[in-house]
């Protein structure tokens, strides 16, 4: 299989990286970026070969692992060098597996999205299925080799889960890092450290990535607004905002057990101890 990867970033070196060691049969990987300078990079670290950005040079998948707000402009520009399968790996689903569809009707075409960094390999990856086929599936079979847990949802589904798990929950750690004031470690309690130990992960990313997502998905502002709520409540008013996300986070659970008991028993609601 001939791969080109559009985008030499971690991302693109991690999913070419992944395909060229675990795809079934020869992979024959390239790399093109508008950095001609990372794609030489990338192409000299993994054993592939550095193409034009612009070329002609035609490919049996392309995989775009360009920024989110590049993708119409990089399906448009790399569509014709797909000549089986286009994937992506630029972390929302909507906007690429519409550009693609429209591009590309006849072919190939799955979003993958590793909800994962690429140093933190492997993990969970989300993928939608717009155009399975014989060249994806070997795509795909090249992730589960490299022990990802793969699943499948929609374009609609998982852009609203990354309403929550990304946009909130990003605004909702880098708010917190901007609020904090510094403490001496040995005052953390387990709340506290956790936080602590998430911002580090949060904050030594790259910023243009946690922007575009912010740009992409709605969140944010549902998290002012709960924080907002809860700073300005006071006696009763606060107690009934602790319960509403208590609740929230216990209904949340019993989902994921597909049970349905509500009940907390033990009166939980009572401890008048901390858990910090």
């Amino acid at each position: 299989m001939q791969l080109l990867v559009v985008g030499a970033g971690a991302m693109g070196r991690w999913f070419a990286d992944t395909v060229g060691r675990g795809a079934p049969g020869e992979v024959d990987v390239a790399f093109a970026d508008t950095s001609a300078a990372a794609a030489a990079d990338a192409a000299a670290r993994y054993d592939a070969r550095q193409v034009a950005v612009d070329g002609d040079e035609r490919f049996d998948a392309v995989c775009l692992a360009v920024p989110i707000s590049a993708v119409q402009a990089t399906v448009d520009a790399q569509a014709a060098r797909a000549r089986e399968a286009m994937v992506d790996v630029t972390g929302a689903m909507g906007p690429p597996v519409a550009a693609m569809r429209a591009a590309l009707p006849t072919n190939e075409r799955v979003s993958f999205h590793p909800l994962f960094a690429p140093a933190n390999a492997p993990g969970t990856v989300a993928v939608v299925v717009d155009q399975a086929g014989p060249v994806t599936d070997r795509l795909r079979a090249a992730l589960a080799a490299a022990d990802c847990d793969l699943f499948e949802t929609t374009v609609d589904e998982h852009d609203r889960a990354m309403e929550t798990v990304q946009a909130s929950a990003h605004a909702a750690v880098l708010a917190y890092a901007l609020a904090a004031r510094e403490v001496r470690p040995e005052f953390h309690t387990p709340v506290s450290g956790a936080l602590a130990e998430v911002v580090e992960t949060v904050t030594g990313g790259t910023p243009r990535v946690y922007r575009e997502i912010q740009e992409t998905f709605e969140g944010a502002d549902r998290v002012a607004e709960a924080a907002a709520r809860v700073a300005s409540a006071d006696g009763e008013a606060f107690e009934s905002l602790y319960r509403e996300a208590s609740d929230r986070v216990l209904r949340g659970a019993h989902a994921e057990r597909g049970d349905g008991d509500d009940s907390r028993g033990g009166g939980d609601h009572e401890d008048e101890s901390s858990d910090d």
